[in-house]
């Protein structure tokens, strides 16, 4: 082989050589770009814990991306996709990552004109460099007891002024007119009439306390709705014979309802007490009692003066009044339908009305029934296991 051939041989080959190596070299610098970006992983332990939170729970990264969400961050419209849905909570996202101080605020969330506002409190920390953590509580429900709670409290206060400043007026007369026999026994009765609503919106207010969870009876026990309805229509017979008002008892008899005896008569009881109170002289009262194989039914139906179809739902509202005119004049509190209401929610049942201005209501009080399965899981004796050392012994 001559030195041309050799030459033109080495030629080639560092050629191709070359070739190879640029070939590599591209294909080494394609394969590195189709290689994803690192991205900060979630620490495991944080990943399971977000996993069993009951709390809305997520994780962010340097580029504002939810990298791990709780199921309730979805459920409550935090995170859409790997997005952050909610800016007050972004923005304090970046304010955590930029100095790393862990924050803490509320944030009302809007759903809508159709829907109430969510109220939800933010707690924003550091987990890296890179990852921040946020961990956000619905506090709806706290914020709602808490309004209920206050305004209850204001409307108690307002409510008791009116009997308590009529009894001192009035006290105050009767010193003034000691000396006219007919005009003290004029305010005498009076302030009985306003002691007797003082005690009765006291002994309302105690009743509302007790029921104010709305939580279930722990141990309901049977409940004869005859007796209760005897009793209720008992408590109001002489206000109903002032008015010759008739209160006829009507429905089946023999039914029996698991609750709480006492709740149940002072509910009832206010039933029959309003539909007597707001009916007319010489009307009828009618109070049954129905049932299917789950439910009782206790109706009481008036003729009186009926319940305007905007104010309906309306009139379970404590210390609401249809009319506050009239209310002071039969001396009512506001309170009745109220404590018929939170009965009915601890009983696991509902109460429901009917009425039209000028003809009357129908108010039904739906409770569950005992059923003879009922009875026989009461009356079968507990079994007692014996225990190895038991039949040793004996």
């Amino acid at each position: 082989m001559d030195a041309t051939t050799q030459a033109l041989l080495f030629a080639l080959l560092g050629a191709v050589l070359g070739s190879g190596v640029v070939l590599a070299w591209r294909i080494s610098e394609h394969q590195q770009q189709r290689l994803p970006k690192h991205e900060p992983a979630v620490p495991s332990g944080v990943a399971t814990v977000l996993s069993v939170l009951r709390s809305s729970a997520l994780v962010v990264n340097e580029n504002d991306e939810v990298l791990k969400a709780s199921a309730p961050a979805y459920a409550l419209g935090l995170v859409s996709g790997n997005e952050l849905c909610v800016e007050d909570l972004a923005e304090l996202v970046r304010q955590v990552r930029r100095d790393g101080q862990i924050r803490d605020t509320e944030i009302v969330l809007s759903r809508g004109r159709a829907s109430a506002p969510i109220h939800v409190t933010a707690r924003v920390a550091p987990l890296s460099s890179r990852l921040v953590l946020a961990l956000v509580e619905d506090r709806t429900r706290e914020r709602r007891v808490e309004a209920i709670r206050r305004d209850f409290v204001a409307n108690v206060s307002h409510e008791l002024k009116t009997p308590v400043g009529a009894i001192h007026l009035l006290a105050e007369a009767v010193a003034e007119a000691s000396d006219d026999p007919e005009a003290v026994q004029r305010f005498a009765g009076r302030m009985h009439t306003e002691s007797e609503r003082l005690s009765r919106m006291v002994q309302q207010i105690i009743e509302l306390s007790r029921l104010q969870g709305d939580d279930p009876i722990d141990e309901p026990l049977p409940v004869n709705v005859d007796t209760v309805l005897e009793a209720a229509v008992d408590a109001s017979a002489i206000d109903a014979q002032a008015k010759q008002i008739t209160v006829l008892r009507d429905g089946e008899s023999g039914l029996e309802i698991l609750g709480n005896a006492e709740q149940v008569e002072v509910a009832v009881g206010n039933l029959v007490a309003n539909a007597v109170t707001y009916s007319a002289e010489g009307s009828t009262v009618v109070v049954a009692a129905r049932a299917n194989d789950l439910m009782v039914d206790i109706v009481v139906t008036d003729q009186g003066v009926g319940i305007p179809a905007e104010e309906i739902d309306r009139i379970f509202e404590r210390f609401y009044r249809v009319d506050p005119a009239r209310h002071r004049s039969t001396g009512g509190t506001g309170l009745g339908l109220s404590v018929v209401k939170h009965v009915a929610a601890s009983h696991g049942g509902e109460v429901k009305v009917w009425s039209v201005e000028g003809q009357g209501s129908s108010f039904t009080l739906t409770l569950p029934r005992r059923t003879s399965a009922d009875a026989v899981r009461r009356t079968r004796p507990p079994v007692v296991p014996h225990t190895p050392h038991e039949e040793a012994t004996s």
